[in-house]
């Protein structure tokens, strides 16, 4: 049996949700009655990232929307850099929030990048039932290796552009016996994916995880429901510091074992079991 991926088998339908510079992609399963579940990928991410979650979501009762970001794989986005960071980008999933709602709640999550943004969203105002962040952090990445790879990426993408880039970084991943264990066709789709962003998209968003502001109190003081879920071995932000965070937020605080910083797809079984468990309440 295949292990879960961004190639998982689902049961969704591509579709195509309103944006300010074209067409918001998305994956959306079949409407539910009771609620709607926002999911929001992370930097070099994509709706996809969700494919295992998706039918599981869906028959625990939520309409389930996963979306790229504009500039993100197939939602076309601006050339403008700052158009990229998160309060401005969760403005837009704001709009995709009203979009949604449809006299029903919407539950939103964000992942990692995504949860920066999905926190501008709900700071905009989006009519939300409840906030989960899920390996993301009260502020910009902290030192370490993610951080020293964007410090490095940014320079080789300016001057050689998005192919010879990617091109770039396969060739430093061949190092790795976990990339070189990967299927072919998922390396196919990561090239496809990173290739068919937009580099101003890459760019914007690496400032923001470089210089995002702490929010927590902020996002405190709307008195949401929230939740803060990571994989026990998270190496972007530390299980401490969203631990933390959960704390400032009096939210519950859920470590998904067996997996990083993509529960989605390397614990997808314990996540859903979480997530299922976290927003009934709430609705």
């Amino acid at each position: 049996m295949s292990l879960p991926s961004q190639l998982s088998a689902h049961g969704a339908a591509r579709v195509e949700l309103r944006g300010p510079y074209g067409p918001i992609a998305a994956l959306r399963t079949t409407r539910a009655a009771g609620a709607v579940a926002l999911l929001v990928p992370g930097y070099t991410g994509s709706k996809e990232d969700f494919a295992p979650l998706l039918d599981g979501l869906a028959a625990g009762g939520f309409e389930t929307v996963a979306i790229d970001l504009p500039g993100q794989y197939e939602s076309p986005g601006p050339d403008d850099e700052f158009a990229y960071l998160p309060a401005i980008l969760g403005k837009i999933v704001a709009d995709v929030v009203t979009q949604l709602a449809d006299e029903r709640p919407v539950v939103l999550l964000g992942h990692s990048y995504g949860g920066l943004v999905a926190r501008g969203a709900v700071l905009a105002g989006a009519p939300v039932a409840g906030l989960t962040l899920m390996d993301s952090g009260p502020r910009h990445l902290p030192d370490g290796l993610r951080l020293n790879a964007l410090q490095i990426g940014e320079p080789l993408l300016r001057e050689n552009g998005i192919v010879a880039a990617y091109d770039i970084r396969e060739s430093l991943s061949a190092r790795f016996p976990g990339w070189v264990a990967l299927p072919a066709e998922l390396k196919a789709f990561f090239r496809a994916r990173f290739v068919a962003s937009s580099a101003a998209g890459l760019l914007g968003m690496a400032q923001g995880l470089r210089t995002e502001p702490d929010l927590v109190d902020e996002l405190r003081e709307l008195s949401l429901p929230y939740a803060v879920v990571a994989g026990e071995h998270d190496d972007a932000w530390s299980v401490p510091d969203q631990r933390a965070m959960a704390r400032r937020l009096n939210a519950p605080f859920a470590l998904i074992p067996g997996a990083a910083h993509s529960p989605n797809t390397e614990n997808p079984a314990a996540l859903l079991e979480t997530l299922l468990a976290t927003w009934r309440p709430w609705l």
